[in-house]
C-alpha cells in the first residue's frame, strides 16, 4: 500500500486540474493513500473527493517564511510519503521534495541554467506544445503521473464531487423557473479582466436576445469593482444582484443550478467544466490558451482568444514586448472588441441556451 502525496501550491483552477493525478492513480491503485496539499483558499474543489484521503492546509504568504517551510518539511518527512507529485514545481515545493526523504519525487525540470539540483529523483521536460483534447495544463499533470506507473485507460477530466445534501439545494429560489447564466465578470487578477464598459456590452445582449437570468461571479473583494460593471449595464432588470455565493462549495452549488458560464479564464471556468455546465471562456491576451483551453469542441465548450481574431498583432512583437503583455494587457484587451466576441458568443448561446 503506497502512500502518495500531490503538492499544488497555486491557485483553485491549477489544484482542480491537479486532482486528475489523484482520480487516475488512486483508480488504478484502489488501496493507495493519497493526501493533498493546498492552499487553504482552494480546498472547495477537491472537498468530498473519493479519490483524496487528506487535504493538508497551508497558506499562501505563510509558506514564504523559512520557519513555516522548514516545519512543513518536518511533517511531510515524518508522513514517509513513497510518492511525491509537484506539478508546479517552484521554489517551496522543490525544497519540500529535496529533503521529503520520498523514495520518488517526480517533478519538471528547471528551465534555468542551475538546472534540477536534485530536487527530484525522477525530472521530467515540460513540454512545449498540447497534444490533447484536454490541453496542455492536464497533459503536463498526466505526463507527471505516467512516471510513477502505467495508468490504463486515463480519464483526463477533473470532476468536482458533490454531497447529496449538496445536490438538493436550491440556491436560486424564487428565480428558478428561469434559465439562468452565471457570469464571471472579473477576472482572479486584472490581467484577466475584461473593459468593464465591453463586459457590460456583453450582458446587456444577452439579456436582449435571450429570456435569461443572469448572475455576476466574482471574488468577495471585488464586490465593488462588480457594482461599477452592474451600473454601466443599460438593462438591470434581469441580473440577480441578491443572489451570490460566498464560498467555493457555494458556488459549485450555484453553477450545478444554473445553465452555462460565460466568463473571463479562471477558475470558474474549470469548476463549471468539472461539472457537466456548457462553458464559454474569454482569454486574457496575455494567457496561452493551448496551456488552459481544455474539452473545446466549439459548442459544449466554446472560447475566443485575440491571437486568433488578429494573429498579425502578436506577429510584431519583440520578446522583450511579449513578456510585458502580462504586466499590461489593457491595450491588447480593448482590441478583443465585444463585436468580435458577440457573434461567437451567440453562436454558444443559441446551442446551449436556446
Amino acid at each position: 500500500m503506497k502512500k502518495i502525496l500531490i503538492i499544488q501550491n497555486k491557485r483553485i483552477g491549477d489544484v482542480l486540474i491537479s486532482s486528475v493525478i489523484a482520480n487516475n492513480y488512486k483508480k488504478e491503485h484502489p488501496k493507495s493513500i493519497i493526501h493533498f496539499l493546498a492552499y487553504d483558499y482552494t480546498h472547495g474543489v477537491i472537498e468530498n473527493n473519493p479519490n483524496i484521503d487528506k487535504i493538508i492546509t497551508i497558506n499562501d504568504k505563510e509558506i514564504k517564511k523559512i520557519s513555516t517551510l522548514i516545519r512543513l518539511i518536518k511533517t511531510v518527512r515524518k508522513s514517509k510519503y513513497d510518492v511525491i507529485f509537484d506539478p508546479y514545481s517552484k521554489f517551496q515545493s522543490r525544497v519540500i521534495c529535496k529533503f521529503s526523504k520520498a523514495k520518488i519525487t517526480i517533478g519538471h525540470k528547471s528551465r534555468k541554467k542551475l538546472g534540477n539540483l536534485g530536487y527530484y529523483t525522477n525530472p521530467i521536460e515540460i513540454s512545449k506544445h498540447k497534444t490533447h483534447f484536454c490541453g496542455k495544463a492536464i497533459e503536463d499533470r498526466i505526463h507527471l503521473l505516467k512516471q510513477a506507473c502505467t495508468i490504463s485507460n486515463i480519464n483526463y477530466e477533473p470532476k468536482i464531487f458533490l454531497t447529496d445534501i449538496e445536490k438538493h439545494k436550491k440556491p436560486l429560489g424564487q428565480y428558478a423557473n428561469k434559465k439562468t447564466i452565471v457570469l464571471g465578470v472579473l477576472g482572479s487578477t486584472p490581467q484577466k479582466s475584461m473593459p468593464y464598459s465591453y463586459i457590460a456590452i456583453l450582458v446587456d445582449y444577452i439579456t436582449q436576445n435571450y429570456n435569461v437570468n443572469i448572475i455576476f461571479n466574482y471574488a468577495p473583494h471585488q464586490k465593488k469593482e462588480a457594482i461599477k460593471i452592474y451600473n454601466l449595464c443599460q438593462f438591470q432588470e434581469n441580473i440577480l444582484l441578491d443572489i451570490y455565493a460566498d464560498s467555493i462549495r457555494d458556488f459549485i452549488v450555484l453553477m450545478h443550478n444554473c445553465d452555462a458560464l460565460v466568463s473571463n479564464e479562471g477558475g470558474s471556468v474549470h469548476i463549471a467544466k468539472a461539472i457537466g455546465k456548457p462553458t464559454f471562456t474569454i482569454f486574457s491576451p496575455y494567457v496561452n490558451k493551448d496551456h488552459w483551453a481544455s474539452f473545446e469542441d466549439g459548442s459544449f465548450h466554446q472560447s475566443v482568444h485575440l491571437l486568433e481574431m488578429k494573429p498579425d498583432l502578436f506577429n510584431n512583437f519583440t520578446f522583450e514586448e511579449r513578456k510585458k503583455i502580462e504586466e499590461n494587457p489593457d491595450e491588447l484587451y480593448k482590441q478583443l472588441t465585444p463585436e468580435m466576441i458577440i457573434p461567437e458568443l451567440d453562436l454558444f448561446l443559441k446551442k446551449n441556451i436556446g
